[in-house]
């Protein structure tokens, strides 16, 4: 086997040590380009950081073929976290790495940035036969897939990606995400004194929970979810609301069931507004773009090909959030989501399996020599 354990988990718990929160991933940034200037990668970053206020750009690398006519393809992760971890104090017990507790790990996606890193390092010291390489690192991916949104893709001639980013085993594929929406609401009754004269006043509040237990939310239907995330409002009891403030969403893999539910979902605001004599308004707003890749495309194919090949347990799987997939499906690259060993992410029990990292490094590197073969 070329994968080397020892460096992996050492890069692994290294970039875990970074703290990269959306925004802010410089750092991480600095510590990763050396390596791939080392590997005699050719690296550019973009101006993502500039257009989203953040401090740091995309990386694009590109690893040039040594198999000419082998089809381009693209592997990427991001390097923000969905949280600060500063102080992250890390825990290895045997297989197992995790934190104390205290703070999230950051696996999420320092587990799939570090095994594909691990996997070119394997390509290059070996002379591993391989096609155009792409590497797509982008930054402030856990707050709406910004840097995703602004990568400069028209300089990638990659014909199908693979985004290192999802849950164990590995060897599951998502092969579909929904259209994700937001709904941002500002109901305006009208305040007054609760006590003397609360009959002059129109409570916010009301009209919006009236709104609200008539909605369908939750589980929709099999391809559709809703949820009131944000309600915020009132400063005192003695005071009839006068404004709240309301943040939502809705998701679906059938773009017609969202926009039925988002109707439904205004339609219940601006009736009870209607009905108590409030005003309400409402913006929405595209997150991403939902895609589902069939069964018989050839990203697809290459990636239940190479995981049985290795003896995993493939699995093509549709999912209910969205990754930067969602932004290359949409702009032309059929992509599809990795598995990777990062486990209860987005939690303080983040947790990564030393296996899961190796396995996820040989599924690259198998990925990378049945496309050369091809």
């Amino acid at each position: 086997m070329m994968i080397q354990r020892q460096r992996l988990v050492d890069d692994f718990i290294a970039l875990c040590r970074i703290n990269s929160p959306p925004k802010q991933e410089a750092e991480i940034i600095e510590a990763v380009l050396p390596r791939l200037h080392r590997l005699g990668l050719q690296v550019w970053r973009d101006d993502a950081g500039k257009q989203i206020g953040g401090n740091a750009d995309n990386v694009i690398a590109l690893l040039p073929a040594n198999v000419p006519d082998a089809p381009p393809i693209f592997f990427s992760a991001h390097f923000d976290t969905v949280e600060p971890n500063p102080n992250v104090q890390i825990v290895v017990e045997d297989d197992l790495i995790r934190t104390d507790g205290t703070s999230i790990l950051g696996a999420d996606n320092k587990a799939g940035l570090a095994p594909l890193l691990e996997a070119v390092e394997c390509i290059v010291e070996n002379g591993l036969p391989h096609g155009d390489i792409w590497l797509l690192l982008s930054v402030a991916e856990e707050i709406g897939l910004l840097g995703a949104k602004h990568l400069p893709l028209e300089r990638v001639n990659a014909v199908m990606g693979f985004v290192l980013d999802t849950g164990p085993p590995v060897g599951r594929v998502v092969v579909g995400a929904p259209t994700h929406d937001h709904l941002g609401v500002r109901v305006i009754g009208r305040a007054a004194h609760a006590g003397a004269a609360p009959e002059q006043g129109i409570s916010a509040i009301v009209v919006a929970a009236r709104a609200i237990a008539r909605m369908r939310l939750g589980r929709v239907d099999e391809e559709t979810t809703a949820n009131i995330g944000a309600f915020h409002g009132g400063q005192a009891t003695n005071v009839v609301c006068p404004e709240v403030e309301i943040r939502a969403e809705a998701r679906s893999h059938n773009t017609e069931k969202l926009e039925a539910q988002l109707a439904h979902m205004i339609a219940c605001f601006r009736e009870e507004a209607e009905a108590m004599g409030a005003q309400v308004e409402i913006e929405t707003s595209r997150h991403y773009e939902a895609y589902r890749l069939a069964e018989d495309a050839p990203v697809v194919q290459v990636a239940r090909e190479s995981a049985l090949a290795l003896g995993l347990p493939y699995q093509a799987t549709l999912a209910g959030g969205g990754s930067d997939a969602n932004v290359y499906n949409a702009r032309g690259i059929p992509t599809v989501v990795l598995s990777t060993g990062m486990d209860m992410v987005h939690t303080h029990d983040e947790r990564c399996r030393i296996s899961d990292l190796e396995k996820t490094a040989l599924w690259v590197l198998e990925i990378v020599r049945r496309v050369a073969g091809r």
